[in-house]
């Protein structure tokens, strides 16, 4: 049988101030696109970096794509372990 999860470590880290910039940085770049018209609500895209926040990625015009959800989050499917690629 498995543990319940606790949110509570979960919710911690998503209040951490590198986590609320980066927060911040991934909702900057969604509304510049929006401004633009390259997306809008309820499109099912998502505005992806080209070089990950993790990685020292910036909110530029010039790293940020539009990418549909599958791709944009399911970049990790297939692979063994955890690294941020870094295009």
């Amino acid at each position: 049988m498995t543990k319940p999860r606790s949110y509570v470590n979960a919710t911690k880290y998503e209040e951490t101030p590198t986590q609320v910039r980066n927060r911040e940085a991934r909702n900057k770049a969604r509304l510049e696109l929006e401004k633009e018209g390259r997306v809008r609500k309820g499109d099912n895209k998502d505005v992806g970096h080209l070089r990950a926040l993790d990685n020292k990625g910036a909110t530029s015009e010039s790293n940020v794509k539009v990418q549909t959800v599958a791709s944009n989050r399911g970049w990790r499917r297939g692979r063994k372990g955890y690294s941020v690629p870094n295009i």
